[in-house]
């Protein structure tokens, strides 16, 4: 039976979730329409067949866009990153504790000094960093990828590299585990092509291979998982190029 974590409306867009393995619970952050858009988050516990939540917290008093979470198994801990209208639209992440059915954060730091959307984020468990894709308005738009280390309750960040020197939108990354990359999926506006693309973190930084195409047209809301049972990255997109149907392709890291 499905059950409310809101009892407002929600900004249309993005709402980003995680699974806090440590504290077993889920966790939704989202814009609180009934809040002034402000950045949220509340955390869900499953038994059986149903979900319960506990209490909904601000973790940024501001319009908040492009929310995306991971999960941070090195140090337990929930990841939220987001563009936040109330700093000039930069691309922003915080680390959020679970305790029982609530959540605390420390200081939200910011990792792009500029517009940032279609953003996502995800956990490298080989090396122990969060990593997240964002379109850069700062620079033309480009998709780019940065890595996050994650201590206590504060996260830094290394330098910002470019996977996409075109317009990028509906970014979405998972990391596959067989092969230890962050693969990203997404539409490449410059091209009208769905495209992906994998990286490898090394230290701080991140460096991309060879972009390949997996949709001659012109894809939307791109979500991607990994199937380590198969060692496949699944992606699965609204097909402007054919009546808007939803479609999905696998794809393999090659090394």
């Amino acid at each position: 039976t499905a059950v409310a974590f809101t009892t407002g409306p929600l900004r249309t867009g993005p709402i980003g979730n995680t699974y806090d393995t440590a504290s077993e619970k889920a966790v939704i952050s989202y814009a609180d329409g009934d809040n002034s858009d402000y950045g949220t988050v509340i955390q869900g516990t499953v038994s059986g067949t149903s979900i319960s939540f506990g209490t909904a917290v601000v973790f940024e008093s501001a319009a908040t866009r492009y929310p995306a979470a991971t999960f941070d198994s090195d140090s337990n801990k929930v990841v939220i990153a987001y563009q936040d209208a109330g700093n000039n639209d930069y691309g922003t992440a915080i680390v959020g504790t679970v305790s029982g059915t609530s959540i605390s954060f420390g200081t939200a730091v910011v990792f792009e000094a500029a517009t940032s959307r279609y953003i996502s984020a995800i956990f490298d468990s080989n090396s122990n960093k969060v990593v997240i894709g964002y379109q850069d308005n700062g620079n033309s738009n480009y998709g780019t990828g940065i890595v996050g280390t994650v201590s206590g309750t504060a996260i830094s960040f290394g330098s910002a590299a470019v996977f996409e020197s075109g317009t990028t939108e509906y970014i979405s990354a998972t990391f596959d585990s067989t092969n230890n990359k962050a693969a990203f999926s997404y539409k490449d506006t410059s091209t009208s092509k769905g495209k992906a693309i994998v990286g490898t973190v090394s230290g701080t930084s991140i460096s991309f291979g060879t972009a390949v195409e997996y949709d001659s047209s012109v894809p939307q809301w791109v979500s991607s998982a990994f199937d380590s049972n198969a060692s496949s990255v699944v992606i699965a997109y609204k097909d402007t190029g054919n009546s808007n149907y939803g479609t999905s392709v696998v794809f393999k890291t090659v090394t």
